[in-house]
C-alpha cells in the first residue's frame, strides 16, 4: 500500500483544467515534492487528497483510504500546512497547538505531552507561551509545522512551506521538515516553486505545468536528464537582461520567478564556467 495513490486525477472549473489526469504513486516515509510554476495545479492537487476539493474526475487515496468516499478517516490520516498563516495571533504557541488538538479530540494527558513532544521537535519550547504575533516569520512557520503533528498523522502536506521566509530562515525550516520526516516516520508532500528547495528536501519530485506531470524522479535523475545547470540572478531590468541573452546563445532556457520581480533563473550549459 502507498502512502498516496491518485489514478487519473482530474479537476476542471468551467472549461478550465487545473488537474490533468495526474496520476502518482507516493512511497511511505518519503518527502515528495510538486515543482511548478503558480498556477501548475499544486495546491489543487494538495486539496483533494486534503479532502477540501472533490475531483471533477479520476481517483485518489490517502493511507488506504478513498478521498470522496472515506473523508472522516483521510483527514484523522493527515496534517497540512498552508500557505497563508492560519495561527491565532492573540494566543501562546502552546494555547494554538492546545486548541488544535482539541479539534481532533485528543485527551488531556495525550494533549499534554504531545504539544510538549512538537514544541521540543520544533525548538520552540521557550516560546511556548508567547503570545504568536510577537514570534518572527519563521517561528509562526515552525509553529505550524508543530500543530500538523498534533494528532500523530501519517501523512503531511506542506504547501509552499518557506514562502516570504529569508534565506537562513528557510534553511532552519528545511533542517526541521528533514528531522521530522525522521523522528515521527511521516511521510511528507510538498509544493514549491524553488528549485533548490525540491533538490535539498525531496526524495522524488513531479514537476507540473498546467495541470500535469511533465517529469518525475529523484533530483538527482531530474538535473541529469535536463542535462543544464541552472544559474539564479538578482537584476534590476529584465528588459534589458532579455536583449542581452537574445543575441548570444548564452541561456537555453529563461524561467522567471513570477513573486520576485527581479529573480531570473537561467538554463545554460557548465554553468561553473
Amino acid at each position: 500500500m502507498y502512502a498516496i495513490k491518485t489514478e487519473n486525477l482530474t479537476k476542471k472549473y468551467d472549461e478550465s483544467i487545473v488537474v490533468n489526469q495526474l496520476s502518482l504513486n507516493i512511497i511511505k516515509g518519503e518527502i515528495f515534492g510538486l515543482l511548478g510554476p503558480n498556477g501548475a495545479g499544486k495546491t489543487t492537487t494538495i486539496k483533494i487528497l486534503a479532502t477540501l476539493l472533490k475531483p471533477t474526475s479520476g481517483s485518489a487515496e490517502v493511507w488506504g483510504y478513498n478521498v470522496l468516499k472515506e473523508q472522516d478517516v483521510v483527514r484523522k490520516s493527515i496534517g497540512i500546512v498552508f500557505q497563508s498563516p492560519s495561527l491565532d495571533f492573540e494566543l501562546t504557541g502552546r494555547e494554538n497547538l492546545d486548541f488544535h488538538s482539541r479539534i481532533y479530540n485528543l485527551d488531556r494527558s495525550v494533549r499534554k505531552n504531545r504539544i510538549e513532544e512538537v514544541l521540543e521537535l520544533v525548538e520552540l519550547s521557550d516560546k511556548a507561551d508567547t503570545l504568536v504575533k510577537h514570534y518572527s516569520g519563521g517561528m509562526q512557520r515552525r509553529l505550524e509545522i508543530a500543530r500538523g503533528l498534533m494528532h500523530y498523522p501519517k501523512v503531511l502536506y506542506l504547501d509552499e512551506p518557506t514562502l516570504g521566509l529569508d534565506a537562513q530562515t528557510r534553511r532552519r525550516v528545511w533542517e526541521y521538515i528533514k528531522k521530522l520526516n525522521v523522528s515521527e516516520q511521516i511521510t511528507v508532500v510538498l509544493t514549491t516553486h524553488y528549485m533548490d528547495e525540491a533538490e535539498q528536501l525531496c526524495d522524488r519530485v513531479a514537476i507540473i505545468d498546467h495541470g500535469e506531470i511533465i517529469a518525475l524522479d529523484s533530483p538527482e535523475n531530474l538535473k541529469t536528464t535536463i542535462a543544464r545547470d541552472i544559474i539564479s540572478l538578482q537584476v534590476v531590468d529584465r528588459k534589458k537582461l532579455l536583449e542581452v541573452l537574445k543575441s548570444s546563445d548564452f541561456a537555453a532556457e529563461i524561467i522567471f520567478n513570477e513573486l520576485v520581480e527581479e529573480s531570473v533563473y537561467l538554463g545554460v550549459e557548465n554553468g561553473e564556467k
